[in-house]
């Protein structure tokens, strides 16, 4: 927020940038920024504008980063949802590292679905139904609810309603995931009238587990997906898992190029072996 080091970075003037704004604004015909003594806000228009040139610039330095090859070495680009980054690839990567150092890896993180060939993605993680499962695609695990705490909250079993009436609750807010809100959870076992001391709802699924490991309540865990932190002991499970009503929903995983390049291959094995491994862990 500062049209001297804007100018800087740019290698221009600071009358130059300016001029260019203004010129920008004269076209939409809207004021983009309000100017305080040495300081400049956005105005409204201008908080959209931005938000849509920084996504767009972010969905180009994911290309160039796709096509700049480092000497000698071309990455493996691997897309997964952010949740699915966060908590259950991360986590891995290092082991990954240590038994093949010689491969780089790209992590894409992101909601947004991509283009994989447009985009030079080699390996995708998707979620979805079986029906729509993509072409091709491996299914690495399907999906299990149970309640989960830190151990902090020195917390073994959720088993009646006044239990329920001392705790928050954390809830990922997508109606199109029901599974993932604790009104089914608690019709399920019978918890149905019970009254939780509040809600806490988030956005993204990782931020619902990141509260949970910050001891701010209790989450519906995805075992699988969480199953790092479940083997570890930084999170643990209050109820025996169960499937839920979109329990034909399942992890899958899709490489784009058929054959794949080597390295492809070793990355694509390695992440199916992983998911064999902990799901194995979680029975």
């Amino acid at each position: 927020m500062s049209i001297t080091l804007a100018a800087e970075d740019l290698c221009l003037t600071q009358s130059a940038v300016s001029r260019q704004i203004h010129g920008l604004e004269e076209i939409l015909g809207v004021k983009l920024f309000i100017r305080g003594h040495r300081s400049i806000a956005f105005t409204a228009e201008g908080e959209r504008l931005f938000r849509s040139a920084d996504s767009a610039v972010q969905q180009l330095q994911e290309v160039f980063g796709s096509l700049i090859v480092p000497r000698g070495r071309r990455p493996v680009t691997i897309t997964s949802s952010t949740g699915v980054a966060g908590l259950w690839l991360l986590p891995q990567l290092g082991a990954f590292q240590a038994q093949w150092p010689g491969i780089d890896v790209h992590l894409a993180s992101s909601n947004r679905v991509f283009d994989l060939k447009a985009e030079g993605i080699d390996i995708a993680i998707r979620y979805s139904s079986s029906a729509n499962a993509p072409a091709g695609a491996i299914r690495l695990f399907g999906e299990t609810i149970a309640p989960v705490a830190h151990p902090s909250m020195a917390l073994s079993t959720l088993a009646s309603a006044e239990a329920i009436s001392r705790l928050v609750l954390l809830e990922f807010d997508d109606p199109k995931r029901p599974w993932l809100q604790w009104s089914e959870w608690l019709g399920s076992a019978g918890l149905d009238k019970a009254k939780p001391k509040g809600i806490l709802r988030f956005n993204q699924y990782d931020l619902v587990i990141h509260a949970a490991l910050a001891g701010q309540g209790v989450a519906l865990g995805r075992q699988n997906l969480i199953a790092p932190l479940l083997a570890d002991g930084r999170l643990v499970s209050l109820a025996a898992p169960h499937q839920h009503s979109g329990g034909d929903y399942a992890y899958w995983l899709l490489v784009t190029d058929q054959p794949p390049r080597e390295e492809v291959r070793i990355v694509a094995a390695w992440i199916q072996q992983i998911a064999s491994r902990l799901a194995e862990g979680l029975e």
